[in-house]
Parts: C-alpha cells; structure tokens; sequence
C-alpha cells in the first residue's frame, strides 16, 4: 500500500481530496475508481465535482490527474483555458492525443489497490 486514507465524516469533497493528494506524479486516475474507493461507487459525478472546486478554493490537490474511465480530459475546461490540463499532465511526461492520454491502462492508478482507509 502506497498511502492511506483517514476518512472524514461528512465530508465526500475532503475525502476526494486527500485521495487525489496521493496520485504520483506521472500517473493517473479516473472519477469513478475514486468514487469506488470512497465507497460510493455511482458517484463519479460527485468526484468530478469535488475536481471543480480545487479550481477557485484548494490548492494543493493535483485535479488534472483524475480524468474519465477512458482517459479523456473531460475536466479540461474548468481550468481556464483548455490547454492547461493536457500541459500540466504533458509536464510530468504523459502523453495526449486528441484529449486522450495515451497508454492509460499503464499509467492508471487504482486507489482500491494503493491505498488503504482508516475509519
């Protein structure tokens, strides 16, 4: 296990976070695996929520390393302009294609398999 995960108690959008805090650099993630970890699998809507907020509040939370299930950036334009995303995940050496981040499957990063919860 990589990390934990201490579990706060009504609070799906800080739980989201310290579970994105965690992601390598290099790797991704993918809305519904966090959600699946959370223990709301269905919510991945409500993670790309949570991805939103970092946006105008917190600071620290790597957002562009949670993309969707096929490795789209549908996060994109939530980060002002839409290059921005691709660049920050180009930066840590992850190739795009057409929004797509190619060789996902090798990049993927599965919280349910790295990461342990403390409840």
């Amino acid at each position: 296990m990589a990390g934990r995960v201490r579990m706060h108690s009504g609070s799906f959008f800080e739980n989201v976070f310290d579970v994105v805090r965690l992601i390598p650099h290099g790797r991704v993630t993918s809305y519904g695996a966090i959600a699946e970890y959370l223990g709301s699998r269905g919510s991945a809507r409500m993670v790309g929520w949570a991805m939103n907020a970092p946006h105008t509040q917190v600071t620290d939370i790597p957002a562009h390393r949670v993309v969707n299930r096929n490795g789209l950036l549908t996060g994109k334009h939530h980060f002002g302009s839409p290059g921005i995303m691709q660049q920050l995940l180009e930066s840590e050496g992850i190739n795009i294609e057409n929004d797509k981040i190619l060789d996902f499957e090798t990049l993927f990063w599965e919280p349910g398999k790295e990461l342990s919860i403390d409840k």
